[in-house]
């Protein structure tokens, strides 16, 4: 076993929060191996952390990974073998976006492509993290990339696909075949109440007004108060960069009819850093989707430091952390990072103690036993909202 193995096998299991996940079938509902035949899963890539994932979700549904070899050729091509018949079976590709996201993406189109001409009589990807998902909206000159790969993967013969807490859950839209979106919240809702002591003296912090809507949904279901941070630096997904910012900021003439004359727009300014709510003496538990370039989570953190607050956690879904991110984070304010297994992660454990893992398998590994089964998803969906 890697070092990564054994850290991911040391990651926070939640207590099973699906006790009634079998209940239309009368069978015990805790018997996670009931599936009919005929069920195949392939993991894409070669990552350890990934092929625990995939290792986990297996175990629990009884039956073995299948037989694939995926390599990178010296010309840096990806080749993908089946090594097992596929014809008339229901076919998961469970695949972990690495450090190398093109490659991952890659090896899960050729993959699911292979399954295709081989017959398979569905295809469901399971992306826990959804590539390129930032890039959703159209930025200036640029294209709306997340359409792109969307639309890949349906080419490429995708009948389906499982993912986890789209950055925008509109994304679902690019997509022409069915879509579960499942949400992390119930885990990360479940390790604040078993493993922060004292929460309920804590206060639900959104960083950034865009989440604050998730930051309520949290502080509804927990009991607690809700605080926003305002006025902070602008980020990837300001105005600055978006086109709709740029209007021309000398006045022409000549290049527009005179009646028909655009008026000009005043930049916006962001107003001094300000806290809405009180996190004097309170533990302040910061909520997002996704936390990848930690610089605003830091000076979130040291903000709320200043206005009182004793111990800050992150509370994300999918823990990218690019670069230096653990640096920063050892170096930071913040008590304690948790992020869901959505992304392998486990070098950035080993460079920062306060990183802690929750495991989603389980909803993963249900979500695919109902579908082979043709059970209905609403049971996973159950009390969650919109803005969860």
């Amino acid at each position: 076993m890697t070092s990564a193995e054994e850290g991911l096998s040391a990651a926070w299991v939640p207590r099973d929060p699906l006790p009634e996940c079998g209940e239309s079938s009368g069978r015990d509902p805790r018997d996670m191996n009931h599936t009919k035949g005929g069920l195949v899963i392939f993991t894409a890539n070669s990552h350890p952390s990934g092929r625990e994932l995939s290792k986990r979700i297996a175990e629990r549904l009884g039956v073995e990974l299948g037989k694939v070899q995926v390599y990178q050729e010296a010309n840096r091509e990806t080749r993908v073998q089946i090594q097992e018949s596929v014809r008339g079976k229901d076919v998961f590709v469970i695949q972990t976006v690495s450090k190398d996201v093109n490659t991952t993406i890659m090896e899960m189109l050729i993959m699911v492509y292979a399954c295709r001409t081989s017959c398979a009589r569905s295809i469901t990807g399971v992306l826990p993290y959804f590539p390129y998902s930032k890039q959703c909206k159209m930025r200036k000159r640029g294209s709306i990339v997340s359409k792109l790969i969307a639309s890949m993967m349906c080419k490429a013969g995708l009948t389906h696909l499982i993912t986890m807490d789209l950055h925008q859950k509109e994304i679902q839209g690019f997509f022409n075949i069915p879509v579960d979106n499942l949400r992390a919240s119930p885990f990360l809702l479940q390790y604040i109440q078993e493993e922060i002591p004292d929460y309920r003296n804590a206060v639900i912090v959104a960083k950034s007004p865009a989440s604050a809507k998730r930051a309520q949904s949290f502080a509804e279901r927990l009991r607690l108060g809700i605080a926003v941070i305002h006025g902070e630096a602008q980020d990837a997904e300001s105005d600055q960069v978006d086109g709709r910012h740029s209007p021309p900021t000398v006045k022409t003439t000549g290049a527009i009819h005179p009646s028909m004359e655009i008026p000009l727009l005043i930049p916006k300014e962001k107003p001094p850093i300000t806290v809405v709510g009180d996190v004097g003496g309170r533990i302040a538990i910061i909520v997002d989707d996704i936390i990848d370039d930690v610089d605003s989570f830091v000076a979130a953190a040291e903000t709320l430091k200043e206005r009182g607050a004793y111990k800050i956690y992150v509370m994300a879904t999918h823990g990218i952390l690019s670069c230096d991110a653990p640096k920063f984070i050892e170096e930071s304010a913040i008590d304690e990072v948790v992020v869901t297994n959505t992304i392998p992660h486990e070098l950035q454990k080993l460079q920062c103690p306060k990183i802690k893992t929750a495991d989603i398998s389980m909803i993963l590994s249900e979500a695919i036993r109902r579908i082979h089964n043709g059970e209905s998803m609403s049971y996973l969906f159950r009390n969650i909202g919109v803005d969860d």
